[in-house]
């Protein structure tokens, strides 16, 4: 759902999705967005749902705490206008419309479930703009905590602010993503045999999408986009970041190799050692190779000698869809 305002130019997105809550405040700029307030935490709303369908109420009360404080920033900010967004989680569990009822009536928010295509085109209009402008063909993907969206752009961008949405000539949405896997293959002990398991798992969800896009992979100077806590995690670990950086990891390039190297080091270690590190963490060191399985399945169905990292997505396509609505760059500068 929307909520508009005159007072103010701030827009706000969140996105509720099967892991984290998220927010982004932001102003027009001259290109894009400039933001003025960011909130982001692991609540595991989707918890258990890959062993049953319902939210728990341990999840639901971590997630209400959570949008309390993105409703008090959104009421500093004097928001003009909203989007609030609801992903997987709240599209599988059975009382997920009785919790979009009671964050409305307990919070006064409005939070929309999108369905699948949604989730999917926001995403690429959230990180379009880090695809090479030389390449033909792009897969662009975000791993989540429920699903995983995946798209192929095909076709070089007309100009900065064209929609994206209408160079993508396939999508799909994978019903799993990094907590519905670790809960069905188990994420703190995994051995090399349980990751080739989860792999396969989603090699077989990717397979109709992968022959669909085949084309993608023999144009002119493809390579893959992605955009998730997974890939800029490998990113962060690649630079050996004692803490997560989003300015270095948002738009890196990593070769195919590099790739298999960060991977490798992370199947090797076992979960304190992963939790230790600073760019997963302990909160999130359950949960990383089951992201990684999912990338590894992707870089299999579309091999790639460079994969572009993007620590940006669907919030951003929100804001960007939001303020192309209201026109603010016409005349090429923000109204």
């Amino acid at each position: 759902m929307e909520t508009r305002r005159r007072s103010s130019r701030s827009y706000a997105a969140l996105d509720l999705g099967t892991n984290n809550c998220r927010l982004l405040i932001a102003e027009p700029a001259h290109f894009g967005f400039r933001v003025v307030d960011a909130f982001s935490r692991i609540v595991r709303l989707g918890e258990g749902l890959g062993l049953g369908n319902r939210l728990s109420d341990g999840a639901i009360v971590r997630t209400l705490d959570a949008l309390r404080v993105c409703r008090e920033k959104m009421a500093a900010k004097d928001v003009r206008r909203a989007r609030l967004v609801a992903t997987e989680a709240c599209r599988l569990a059975e009382n997920g419309p009785a919790f979009i009822e009671r964050v409305r009536d307990e919070l006064d928010l409005d939070l929309e479930i999108v369905d699948r295509k949604t989730e999917a085109y926001l995403a690429v209009t959230g990180c379009a703009s880090l695809v090479d402008p030389k390449a033909q063909s792009v897969i662009v993907f975000d791993i989540g905590g429920g699903s995983t969206e995946i798209a192929w752009l095909d076709g070089r961008a007309p100009h900065a602010f064209a929609d994206p949405c209408k160079r993508i000539r396939a999508w799909d949405s994978l019903p799993v993503g990094v907590v519905t896997l670790a809960e069905r293959h188990g994420g703190i002990d995994v051995t090399p045999k349980i990751f080739e398991g989860m792999v396969e798992e989603v090699s077989e969800l990717l397979m109709d999408f992968a022959l669909v896009a085949a084309p993608a992979g023999r144009a002119h100077n493809f390579h893959l986009l992605g955009t998730s806590g997974t890939v800029t995690t490998v990113g962060g670990i690649h630079l050996g970041l004692a803490r997560y950086d989003r300015r270095r990891v948002d738009g890196m390039w990593m070769r195919n190799g590099e790739i298999s190297a960060v991977m490798d080091r992370l199947l090797h270690s076992d979960f304190s050692q992963r939790a230790e590190n600073p760019c997963i963490g302990k909160e999130r060191a359950d949960l990383v190779l089951a992201g990684c399985a999912i990338l590894e399945a992707i870089r299999r169905a579309f091999p790639s000698e460079r994969l572009r990292i993007a620590d940006r997505g669907l919030r951003e396509g929100i804001l960007m869809n939001m303020m192309r609505e209201d026109s603010v760059w016409r005349g090429g500068s923000p109204r």
